[in-house]
């Protein structure tokens, strides 16, 4: 199973979190049949999303938006603080000749802008005002611009670890996980040396992942020697909160018109979800149904 982990070092000047996300990448890009480029863009979104989501409280919720001009044409990604995270790409076929032996991520991305949009108290009954923050792209390889983001929007000086390792049969993703460590107010230099120098030695973590590794190895992996406490532990999973529910809420906030103009000319209205590909139906019935209660 899945599972992400939030933890401190070093008297709670450092931060860091770490995720296993293999099962949770397999599910995304089955439903949304992405070529391997494209995977391994969409695994690493997911997996960061999941990482910035990790320190939300319980009815807040995250969105990683990745614009940009690059043949992906973009990618969404949203978390909660539950371990819960569902996402897209615009072209789920953009793929690219392998680069130094890797996934050409960033050439497949190209040039654009990263946003977080942070909700809170979503479908809890109060609104507030999202908080926004941007950065543009310096790479496309994602952790370097979730890093970069969390240096220049937020100042929080971080480091960050993502990976997907795929295969040519099913399960089509070996290992999928990520790494992040964040450098707090008040950690002294030889704390942020030492971290430094652990991360550069490090193996690569897909490697690691795939030989079993689990959550904890993933933080030993970034902070070496330095002694850790977990705060907190989820499991994980590719999760949409969409419904045939939803659905019918959304088509019955149309105007009427547009519902007959759907019962005269397509006998019934399909919808599919952009975040999990899943769509949905409604027949003749349902929309005299939905018809009726119009005024």
């Amino acid at each position: 199973m899945d599972r992400i982990i939030r933890g401190t070092a070093a008297d709670g000047t450092v931060r860091v979190m770490s995720a296993i996300t293999t099962e949770t990448v397999e599910e995304a890009i089955r439903r949304h049949a992405t070529a391997p480029t494209a995977s391994a863009a969409l695994g690493r979104t997911l997996t960061g999303a999941l990482l910035l989501a990790s320190t939300l409280k319980d009815f807040d919720r995250l969105t990683l938006v990745i614009e940009s001009d690059g043949p992906i044409g973009g990618i969404v990604a949203e978390a909660d603080s539950q371990g819960n995270v569902r996402g897209y790409v615009k072209n789920p076929l953009a793929d690219l000749p392998t680069k130094n032996g890797k996934f050409d991520v960033g050439g497949v991305v190209g040039k654009g802008m990263l946003y977080v949009i942070r909700e809170e108290g979503f479908d809890v009954g109060f609104y507030r005002e999202p908080y926004r923050g941007s950065s543009p792209l310096i790479s496309g390889e994602i952790a370097e611009d979730i890093a970069y983001y969390l240096a220049t929007s937020e100042q929080i000086p971080s480091a960050v670890i993502l990976g997907v390792l795929l295969q040519n049969k099913e399960p089509f993703v070996k290992a999928a996980g990520g790494v992040m460590v964040q450098i707090m107010p008040g950690a002294d230099e030889k704390t942020i040396e030492t971290i430094e120098e652990t991360i550069k030695k490090a193996p690569q973590l897909t490697n690691v992942i795939n030989e079993g590794a689990s959550v904890e190895d993933l933080i030993r992996l970034a902070l070496g020697n330095l002694e850790f406490e977990i705060l907190q532990e989820r499991p994980v999973k590719f999760a949409c909160n969409c419904s045939l529910e939803r659905v019918i809420s959304m088509i019955s906030a149309m105007e009427k018109s547009e519902v007959e103009a759907m019962l005269k000319e397509d006998k019934g209205a399909k919808v599919t979800c952009g975040f999990c590909n899943e769509t949905y139906e409604l027949n003749e019935e349902d929309l005299m149904k939905i018809l009726s209660n119009y005024k």
